[in-house]
């Protein structure tokens, strides 16, 4: 059959570290969650469509930051606990339901119990407790292609040093070559934020006395590290309004997105460009090779992100809010955009099927017209590219991995849309238009608002003291590579900075989800940079250290131990200028 056109989801996927940094509320357990209710649902999706003769063809991003922790040996050990406590949870409510006469609840409640032994059972034999291996088999025999992300997704635009960029995205692909064997062909740049390369100062600068510097822009990094393509929010091609993706879900976000609102004006929309084509972002660099970009659809955006009308809004879906305690389960659904948590009524699994088929089946309606229409205009077959969040799939949406695993399985029976991962169609239809892009992200205002405002713009003071620092200790005891002890500092420092620079903080800062926790970690990761830097400064200086001092650099390698293979050259030079 002839194809009208092609589409791929994009998976992002990421938390911040979080190991040795606290369980619950905040902690390993979110790592945990997303394990259980996200990560391994996703392995068992794709390899029963691969069982069924599909090739699901899902670009997936799993960041550096997250790869490390799920390849971690505490992780493993702190998840089969977890899921050993779920399991006696749902045990106990079982128990009190079938006790207290409400068989509704005690059926879901086995549901619970099911659903937790499965994935233990999967986590353990089929995955034999390694879920980064799952998906690199999956990418190894063609049916996934792993994209990966800065290393710990710091947001590129807000960052005061190129130097610093160049750090976040040498380490990804230093980690991804260790954990995947091969080099990474894209990226997800984090919070989908791009900056052009321009005269830039400081949006936070507490001596309001540096001078605009010449700056890269992003895509000249990606280029020189040999990453071919990337994504964008459709606005950022188009100009109009950001769809946004995280408002709906957070009540501090609207709060302070009224206030914003005021002054946002959206670029006028063109019709020249069409998000259905990749394009080249030229580099302005002599020499560098262009990177490709590919452009969110924003109507099947639409139909997911929206807390209005998308799919995972239907009021016989499982509400993620309501929880019953102890032990933390959901037994509600939805019940109507409009309904509280008193008035959320009991969950029916049986009632969903029908829901996600129809869905799904819609979606890939969807995905059909706007490839017609772009054919129709444009002489040409298009690509749609629908991009979300991974957690989206299982945690937030319980039965957004069967809805997943729908819609492929629909785009594969009706034969008129070819499933590709994005590098696979940049093999087969190469951009031929260069373009310029302004600065943007994917959040709400399509700007910086959600990781710079009245709520966490003073974080910033701290990073930029930080990223300074690290530049002028990497110049000066960077080439003592006969200290083995200094250099062991340095690159701790270095993992310090790394983890201050996420872009988690600002965002936990600014929807309230967790705000103390966020604070906390900033704090945390800047004292203790600050204390590796004198350290560092007292051993490259020929002083031996104190037994407190060689104490409080193990600590920190114990309790912060990503990246063996850091390199403190990322962050002394520019490789090219």
């Amino acid at each position: 059959m002839k194809k009208n056109g092609s589409f791929t989801f994009v998976l992002h996927s990421h938390l911040p570290y979080v190991l040795s940094h606290g369980r619950w509320p905040h902690g390993t357990d979110w790592l945990n969650e997303a394990a259980a209710e996200t990560y391994i649902p996703l392995l068992n999706v794709f390899n029963r469509l691969v069982a069924e003769g599909i090739s699901p063809k899902i670009t997936l991003g799993l960041t550096p930051v997250l790869t490390e922790m799920l390849a971690s040996q505490s992780f493993k050990a702190e998840f089969k606990t977890y899921l050993g406590q779920r399991l006696e949870a749902a045990g106990k409510d079982i128990t009190e339901f079938e006790t207290l006469g409400q068989p509704d609840f005690a059926k879901v409640a086995k549901m619970w119990k099911d659903f937790y032994r499965n994935i233990y059972k999967d986590f353990v034999e089929k995955y034999e407790q390694n879920i980064v291996k799952a998906f690199a088999d999956l990418q190894n025999q063609g049916h996934i292609e792993i994209i990966t992300c800065g290393a710990t997704h710091g947001y590129f635009p807000l960052l005061s040093q190129d130097i610093s960029i160049q750090a976040q995205i040498k380490q990804a692909v230093s980690s991804y070559k260790r954990h995947f064997g091969k080099q990474p062909r894209g990226i997800w740049l984090p919070e989908c934020a791009y900056r052009p390369g321009y005269k830039w100062s400081p949006p936070v600068d507490t001596a309001n006395k540096t001078e605009p510097y010449n700056r890269k822009g992003v895509e000249e990094f990606l280029s020189e590290n040999h990453i071919e393509y990337f994504f964008i929010d459709a606005h950022l091609l188009k100009g109009g309004k950001a769809i946004g993706v995280y408002l709906d879900r957070f009540d501090a976000l609207q709060n302070l997105w009224s206030r914003f609102s005021e002054q946002y004006k959206p670029l006028p929309e063109t019709t020249e460009k069409t998000p259905y084509k990749t394009y080249w972002v030229g580099s302005s660099s002599e020499g560098k090779m262009p990177v490709a970009v590919f452009t969110r659809d924003p109507k099947t955006g639409l139909q997911v992100w929206s807390g209005e009308w998308g799919y995972p809004g239907d009021g016989n879906y499982l509400d993620f809010h309501k929880k019953r305690f102890p032990g933390g389960m959901k037994y509600w659904r939805v019940t109507s955009a409009k309904a509280d948590l008193a008035d959320k009524e009991k969950y029916v699994p049986e009632a969903v099927y029908a829901k996600i088929s129809a869905q799904a089946d819609h979606f890939k309606e969807l995905i059909k017209v706007n490839l017609m229409e772009h054919l129709k205009t444009n002489k040409e077959p298009g690509i749609v590219v629908s991009p979300y969040d991974a957690e989206l799939f299982g945690h937030w949406w319980f039965e957004g991995p069967e809805w997943l695993y729908s819609v492929i399985k629909a785009i594969h029976l009706d034969g008129s849309v070819d499933l590709v991962t994005a590098g696979g169609y940049l093999d087969k239809s190469r951009p031929t238009e260069v373009i310029s892009i302004p600065e943007g992200s994917w959040g709400e205002g399509g700007y910086h608002w959600i990781w710079l405002n009245d709520t966490n713009q003073w974080t910033w003071k701290h990073i930029y003291e930080v990223e300074k620092e690290m530049i002028k200790l990497a110049r000066k005891y960077g080439d003592k590579k006969e200290d083995s002890l200094l250099q062991d500092i340095l690159k701790q420092a270095a993992r310090e900075l790394f983890i201050l620079e996420a872009s988690d903080w600002q965002f936990l800062i600014s929807t309230f989800s967790a705000k103390d926790y966020a604070e906390a970690r900033i704090v945390r990761h800047y004292e203790d940079f600050k204390r590796l830097a004198e350290i560092a400064r007292i051993k490259g200086g020929g002083d031996e250290l104190t037994v407190n001092d060689k104490n409080f650099l193990e600590m920190c390698q114990k309790r912060d131990e990503l990246f063996p293979d850091i390199d403190i050259a990322w962050f002394k030079e520019l490789e090219f200028k």
